[in-house]
């Protein structure tokens, strides 16, 4: 083991390039998205020791500050998903807003809808009958698999 310290004490960006692979590793497994800042800062590290010769305590100190600056920087400007705004992951979102049409008659303001190439359980907003083939729109998603749908 002696021959790898002695290898990164001559050749700091390695050692500072494994760290950074070390949080970005970390990063990736639980995506909390606050260890992306201090492995990009960790190469930048790396990267500032190959061009400008500096001790390791000087080293720590630039890794402390451009993690700092970093996370600020990437928190404050690069924004992620907005409160309430629906979720990418869930496909079933994204059927809202599209048209389709109806399978069967509705009764009783629950049916089946044909939307984007499937046949859905749906449920009527607003009243009044809704024959089959008639044009709908999807409103909403309700109870996971279920569509709220209007005529269009």
């Amino acid at each position: 083991m002696g021959g790898l310290t002695d290898f990164i004490a001559m050749h700091p960006i390695w050692g500072w390039m494994a760290l950074g692979a070390v949080f970005l590793a970390i990063e990736v497994m639980t995506g909390s998205g606050w260890l992306l800042w201090p492995a990009a800062s960790a190469s930048l590290t790396g990267v500032a020791t190959l061009v400008i010769p500096m001790s390791t305590t000087a080293a720590i100190a630039v890794f402390g500050v451009l993690t700092i600056v970093t996370t600020y920087i990437g928190r404050r400007y690069l924004r992620g998903a907005t409160p309430g705004a629906p979720d990418v992951n869930n496909p079933l979102q994204r059927l809202v807003g599209y048209n389709g049409e109806a399978v069967a008659p509705f009764e009783g303001g629950n049916g089946r809808v044909f939307v984007d190439g499937k046949e859905w359980s749906a449920v009527l907003d607003g009243q009044g009958p809704l024959a089959a083939g008639a044009k709908v729109e999807v409103v909403e998603v309700v109870g996971g698999a279920r569509l709220r749908v209007k005529a269009a």
